[in-house]
């Protein structure tokens, strides 16, 4: 990826377009550092400030990186729409290559086909070891970068549009890129305010409810119909408490529970007795 950010900078030239896919090569390095940076952190044993431990600083990362992709993006679209409503003619002049004049449109061309060509590889290496370890961050990375041919097609259309007099065809592409790094950002906030609102699993690629979340609250529910079951997500692990039941003697093993699912998903289950819950009603 640093060699794409590397060609696209010495190529932008003046296109708003090539800017903004420079910039969203750029962006598309923030989930990728956020993911090794939490998980430096999520092994780390539990502290006095911190006696749950760091499982959910991947969560926290996660809604970094959807921040600065919304921030980025809001940013991008008022800058593209701008350009376009003043008419600003972008300029693409020749440049010297091996003594050869060579118009700077051709090399821009060439860096946007290779912007997509190693995010494709990247995003769709990464996809299946992010589905197997339930990593919105890095499912996030993978999804971005498999997606990044639309950027550098989007971009060579602004270029080539440049080539054959049409000046607004290069805002219009900038305009799309932005609207798609923009979208990006504001579905991955919803799904990690969700999580760090306690709330229930969620898919990877959407804000519904997990099918693995589902099929264990049914299992629950089953064992312990006496009671309420509550699920929420901590980081890439569920964690169910099961509300006005004591605790059994003969409680099966967390992987039982999860049946053909991946046992390590669900971390802690937790039973919360009927007089625990009087307690928390007087209060």
């Amino acid at each position: 990826m640093s060699t794409v950010v590397a060609v696209m900078f010495v190529t932008m030239g003046g296109s708003q377009a090539m800017r903004s896919a420079l910039i969203e090569d750029v962006l598309s390095l923030v989930p990728a550092i956020t993911f090794l940076i939490a998980a430096r952190f999520e092994p780390k044993d539990p502290t006095r400030k911190y006696p749950f431990g760091f499982v959910r600083v991947n969560s926290l990362a996660f809604l970094v990186a959807a921040v600065a992709l919304t921030a980025v993006g809001g940013f991008l679209m008022y800058e593209s729409a701008l350009t376009l409503l003043m008419a600003e003619h972008p300029t693409v002049a020749p440049v010297e290559v091996l003594g050869h004049s060579v118009w700077l449109g051709w090399l821009m061309i060439a860096a946007l086909g290779w912007s997509v060509v190693v995010p494709m590889i990247l995003g769709r290496i990464k996809l299946p070891v992010a589905e197997r370890l339930r990593d919105k961050v890095l499912h996030t990375d993978a999804l971005m970068q498999k997606a990044d041919w639309q950027t550098g097609l989007a971009g060579i259309a602004g270029i080539l549009g440049i080539y054959f007099g049409y000046w607004w065809a290069d805002s219009a592409a900038a305009l799309f890129i932005a609207f798609s790094i923009l979208r990006d950002g504001l579905s991955n906030m919803g799904i990690a305010a969700a999580e760090l609102l306690d709330g229930a699993p969620r898919e990877l690629d959407s804000s519904d409810i997990a099918a693995e979340a589902r099929r264990l609250q049914s299992r629950l529910e089953e064992l312990w119909p006496q009671g309420e079951v509550r699920l929420r997500e901590s980081g890439r692990y569920i964690v169910g408490t099961i509300e006005g039941v004591h605790s059994p003697a003969d409680l099966p093993k967390l992987d039982e529970l999860m049946g053909d699912d991946p046992a390590w998903r669900l971390a802690r289950l937790s039973f919360s007795p009927p007089e625990a819950l009087r307690r928390e009603d007087v209060g």
